[in-house]
């Protein structure tokens, strides 16, 4: 377990160019070009990383403006990095993410999937459900049917998905392997568009980056946009004017950054997208519709943040995020750690949406609104799941992972009920 924790503590930056280097050796491309995929996969989202890091750095100042507005929070958010790590203190973490691999490769010979899950960080949100369950049972065999259970659905659902996250994202090759966000913000995301669709007028409302851009030629640019967004944001949370022109920058200079991260990655993963075509019609025949079978790569849901839209709205949801803080009834947390997750809670939004920003933002709200207030509600879930890891917690704690994680909602809710 140690191994495997050590191995999993470096994190994906250096994990994923590790994990497509042998399998573009696998798919028996050549060591030169297998390590370059590698490495450029890894430099794209180590960007990725860095990027979205300087997006928290810039608006700072605006949380810290709202957080010094309140008081009264009786639990602690702490954040997603320390459940998921956690998670890795059960005593079946080890085995669960063997199996999870040996089933993914059993599902792929089987025909039963043409997904191959190679986000091994992500698999906490398997662990994460699978010790939550664990600590209310206190029964390791139901935590380990959960985690292979949960990783079994993932493949289903972002086999699902990739059409559609392939053809808006232009990621070829690929698919969201990310449980909680394909779990729950895409199905949620897919309702509410249901419901807009029904209303006379509000379902003609079509905003999007591109529109904006054509219509107001280099006002409707990118970098515009973000300095816009981020000056309106620095004026919000009265900033001084250095300040609000920091901030401004600070939001043009991500959303001009991220697409660039992406094309670094996807440049890498083109070529393991060739490579893994070539394998499965060589080695392992057709779908058993008689189709050509082709293998899609589950990746991050960090992978759609070159969207322009994607960005923008998390952007926009951040003041948001925090006025909830002070409106949920009995809120009892203040979302710091929610607020480094946003950026990934919106891409399957706006892919549901078509990057329909009018649209993203007013399901975007609702989904968020509800995933602050499950964090808050299953307070006590969580606090009991770090504590059956060892993890030593003062007080009361939680994460938006028990908001927007559906299996840890509905884990949380048949604890409550009986």
């Amino acid at each position: 377990m140690s191994i495997i924790k050590g191995i999993l503590d470096v994190g994906a930056v250096v994990i994923l160019p590790i994990v497509m280097l042998i399998l573009c050796l696998i798919f028996r491309i050549p060591f030169g070009k297998s390590l370059k995929a590698g490495l450029m996969i890894g430099i794209g989202f180590s960007g990725l990383s860095l990027v979205i890091g300087f997006l928290m750095t810039s608006v700072q100042s605006a949380v810290d403006y709202y957080r010094h507005m309140g008081g009264g929070f009786t639990t602690v958010d702490v954040g997603w990095a320390a459940v998921g790590a956690a998670s890795f203190g059960v005593p079946f973490a080890a085995p669960a993410i063997l199996l999870v691999v040996l089933i993914n490769v059993v599902m792929i010979l089987a025909k039963m999937t043409n997904v191959l899950n190679v986000d091994i960080w992500n698999f906490i949100h398997f662990l994460v459900p699978g010790t939550l369950a664990y600590a209310l049972t206190n029964n390791a065999w139901i935590g380990l049917g959960v985690v292979l259970v949960l990783s079994v659905i993932d493949l289903i659902v972002a086999q699902h998905i990739a059409p559609k996250w392939q053809e808006y994202y232009g990621l070829t090759g690929t698919t969201c392997s990310t449980l909680s966000y394909i779990t729950s913000a895409w199905p949620i995301a897919i309702g509410l568009n249901w419901v807009i669709d029904k209303i006379p007028g509000v379902r003609k409302i079509d905003i999007s980056m591109e529109k904006f851009g054509d219509r107001l030629g280099f006002f409707g640019d990118t970098a515009f946009i973000g300095l816009i967004v981020g000056i309106f944001l620095g004026l919000m949370t009265r900033q001084p004017w250095q300040g609000v022109l920091v901030m401004g920058m600070g939001i043009a200079t991500v959303l001009v950054l991220l697409p660039r991260m992406v094309s670094v990655m996807m440049e890498g993963l083109s070529t393991v997208g060739e490579g893994a075509k070539t394998f499965m019609k060589r080695h392992l025949g057709k779908n058993k519709d008689g189709s050509e079978r082709e293998l899609s790569i589950g990746m991050d849901v960090a992978l759609a943040l070159g969207d322009p839209a994607a960005i923008t709205i998390t952007v926009l949801m951040i003041p948001l995020c925090i006025a909830f803080a002070f409106i949920i009834p009995g809120m009892n947390y203040f979302p710091v750690g929610m607020l480094t997750v946003i950026v990934y809670m919106m891409p399957m939004i706006c892919l549901a949406c078509n990057g329909n920003m009018f649209r993203s933002l007013i399901i975007g709200a609702i989904y968020m609104f509800f995933v602050e207030w499950g964090a808050s509600f299953f307070a006590p879930e969580a606090t009991a799941m770090m504590h059956a890891t060892g993890v030593h917690v003062s007080g009361s704690v939680t994460d938006a992972f028990f908001g927007y994680n559906l299996p840890n909602i509905i884990i949380s809710a048949i604890h409550r009920m009986f």
